[in-house]
């Protein structure tokens, strides 16, 4: 049997454990229900426990129950929410409906009457689960939704073979709508480690595609197909400033895959172009996204553009392959690897030369290989060379192993610069965030969506960088500020608490208490009493 999560939301604590005894949950396939006293502490709970079904009071402080089912809708599309209430109010239960919530039922709450509405909603929450892994469905859909010829034409797009000129060709006879100002590619990875039992990695795949074609398909006009085992969109923008709400709706869409599908995935977001030709660099750039999940945390959004923005230039030279992947090492790996790495690379390499003329050559093709590169991540050659004036005459007079622990010695380098210029990228502009909090903080508008509007840069990877960098995240970070200040005003001016809470951004003078309090485990009033 499948096992779903239940929180119970009421502001009288004895009547929410009361409901929770009513019922066997773990005979009709749910967990212990989790109890949250009122709308705010229950939208914390359900970041973290991802609740299938919501049952909530309608009348409770700071937030009614209807304010929390419409914004537990707008995070969790998919979420189950029952209302409960002394009130037979016909404008309640109608703004229920329009809430889509699966009962409006009245206190005192009827065990038996419970027992049926949760067992009803499990019945549809199993069905909604078999119709996402049933696998004679997947694989029906997967035969229907892939018309061979556009999939073919996107793959040979991002691979960059289809000649400019015979480029509207192919879009009108594949009936293929790709007209607009900019264009970007993503890639859907999902962690193989992490897929749930009893499903195969190419129908979880399915999965996830019908779900992001539902959820991410229509507003952007994207086109997905299947490349090298991950799912790939090509998104459609009018405007390039659209690029960055994309990016916070496809780290929305993670957290919905999570939930759905009961898959990590991590999206990869390549650069902004303005024609169909440049999508192959688009689409590097979004692989290369993917790849340093390892350094910003698998399923989320990763935008390139956001994380590597100075280290974005020319490719290396395509037949150099292994040094590609030196140079890849680089920017998304970690030191021991890349040494490693490079160590096998350039013995193997130094190891097939014959005579002084090959080795001439050969040197000075990896000694111009690294300059390029480094030149391509604005790194000066004093640095990475060490001040080496003429690399392609020092190069010449080394032996294999000098050679070999020069080009590792240069790797290195120029990984560390680049770790230091991203991590003083990130605390760059979250210090701009934290001195914007401290002049601003009394502004009730001040939130994420704000600060990021501010700093030209997503939400997604905003709260990832500043909570990497501060050890907060954003609305703990401003909270505390706000808190601060208020404790100021108390000790130092005689003000009423309705005064300080304008003052420190509250508009609302009963939620500047309750946040006081549980900041402090005390009333505004009774702190300043007791410092006074």
């Amino acid at each position: 049997m499948n096992k779903y999560s239940v929180m119970i939301v009421d502001d009288e604590e004895d009547a929410a454990e009361a409901i929770a005894r009513k019922i066997d949950w773990e005979s009709i396939g749910f967990f212990s229900p989790v109890l949250a006293k009122n709308g705010l502490e229950a939208l914390d709970k359900a970041e973290i426990s991802q609740p299938d079904v919501v049952m909530t009071d309608i009348q409770m402080p700071y937030m009614t129950g209807l304010e929390l089912a419409s914004q537990l809708r707008h995070l969790y599309p998919s979420i189950r929410i029952i209302i409960f209430s002394g009130f037979d109010e016909f404008e309640y239960a109608k703004e229920a409906i329009r809430l889509q919530a699966e009962e409006y039922i009245l206190k005192p709450v009827d065990a038996d009457e419970m027992k049926k509405v949760f067992e009803r909603i499990r019945d549809s929450l199993d069905r909604e689960l078999d119709a996402r892994q049933n696998v004679k469905k997947l694989e029906t859909y997967y035969m229907e939704s892939l018309p061979l010829l556009q999939e073919t034409f996107y793959m040979s797009l991002v691979e960059g073979t289809i000649p400019e000129n015979e480029l509207q060709k192919y879009l009108d006879d594949y009936r293929i709508d790709l007209n607009e100002r900019y264009y970007a590619a993503a890639v859907l990875h999902i962690s193989e480690s992490c897929r749930p039992e009893g499903i195969s990695m190419m129908l979880l795949n399915v999965s996830v595609r019908k779900l992001a074609e539902e959820r991410l398909g229509k507003k952007y006009d994207t086109k997905f197909f299947s490349y090298l085992g991950n799912t790939v969109a090509i998104a459609q923008f009018s405007d390039s400033d659209q690029i960055k709400q994309f990016t916070d709706e496809c780290d929305r869409f993670c957290r919905l895959a999570a939930g759905l599908c009961k898959a990590v995935v991590t999206i990869g977001i390549g650069q902004l172009c303005s024609e169909l030709t440049e999508l192959p660099v688009s689409y590097r750039g979004a692989r290369d996204a993917v790849s340093s999940r390892v350094l910003y945390g698998r399923g989320q959004a990763i935008n390139i553009s956001e994380v590597m923005p100075e280290e974005i230039g020319p490719a290396v030279s395509v037949n150099k392959t292994g040094l590609h992947e030196i140079f890849k090492s680089i920017r998304m790996k970690d030191e021991d690897s890349t040494r490693a790495a490079a160590e096998n690379y350039f013995s193997g390499e130094l190891s097939r030369v014959r005579t002084v003329g090959e080795y001439n050559f050969v040197t000075s093709d990896i000694a111009g290989e690294i300059y390029r590169f480094a030149e391509s991540c604005s790194l000066s050659p004093e640095e990475v060379f060490e001040g080496e004036d003429d690399i392609y005459a020092a190069v010449k007079q080394m032996s294999r192993d000098e050679m070999k622990n020069w080009a590792v010695g240069c790797c290195i380098r120029m990984q560390r610069i680049i770790n230091e210029r991203r991590t003083d990228n990130n605390r760059s502009f979250v210090a701009k965030a934290v001195d914007y909090v401290k002049e601003h903080y009394d502004d009730p508008e001040l939130n994420v969506d704000s600060i990021c509007a501010y700093l030209g840069v997503s939400s997604a990877y905003f709260s990832t960088m500043f909570k990497r960098e501060t050890g907060k995240a954003f609305t703990t970070y401003l909270t505390d500020i706000r808190m601060n200040k208020a404790v100021e005003l108390l000790i130092e001016e005689d003000e009423k608490t309705y005064v300080i809470a304008r003052r420190v951004g509250y508009t609302d003078p009963n939620y500047f208490s309750y946040v006081f309090k549980k900041q402090f485990g005390m009333s505004p009033s009774k702190y300043k009493a007791g410092k006074n």
